[in-house]
């Protein structure tokens, strides 16, 4: 990890930050328009029932640079828990420089230590090249499976 980024657990006083960059991640990665109170919202349910996930927040120079969520995802199969990492943003002037790398050795080095985590995932726009291929640099692999929802 560059010794100028350090990496911390977010806390509710990040709240305000933390919606700012979903809403900036949101329209820049899939040019989606959120409404900031709902992320707002959205982002404070989290602080308020931490058994739904947790913020991490990259700082340098005293200023976050960028973030991201883990949320868990249990497997009966595997007898162990995925974290799920979303909600990916780094500031534009931030990127490319080891950032996000600080982030995801920050939650690799989190999950080998819990016993119940058995595995990182991550799903990423097709058309994210870029991501795609820091993740894969950072030793992730696609998988075999496809992503379907249903919006409620």
């Amino acid at each position: 990890m560059p010794s100028d980024i350090t990496v911390r657990p977010a806390t509710a006083a990040d709240l305000d930050t933390l919606a700012d960059f979903n809403v900036a991640m949101a329209e820049e990665t899939e040019d989606k328009p959120l409404d900031p109170d709902t992320v707002r919202a959205g982002v404070e349910g989290l602080f308020e029932s931490p058994s739904r996930g947790f913020y991490l927040i990259a700082d340098r120079d005293d200023r976050a640079v960028g973030s991201l969520m883990i949320t868990p995802e249990w497997s009966d199969w595997r007898n162990g828990a995925f974290w799920w990492i979303q909600s990916v943003y780094v500031r534009p002037a931030a990127r490319r420089t080891g950032v996000y790398t600080a982030l995801h050795r920050d939650v690799r080095r989190r999950a080998k230590a819990k016993d119940e985590v058995c595995g990182l995932r991550l799903y990423v726009e097709r058309g994210n090249g870029t991501a795609r291929e820091t993740y894969e640099r950072l030793g992730m692999t696609e998988t075999s499976y496809r992503l379907y929802e249903e919006m409620l």
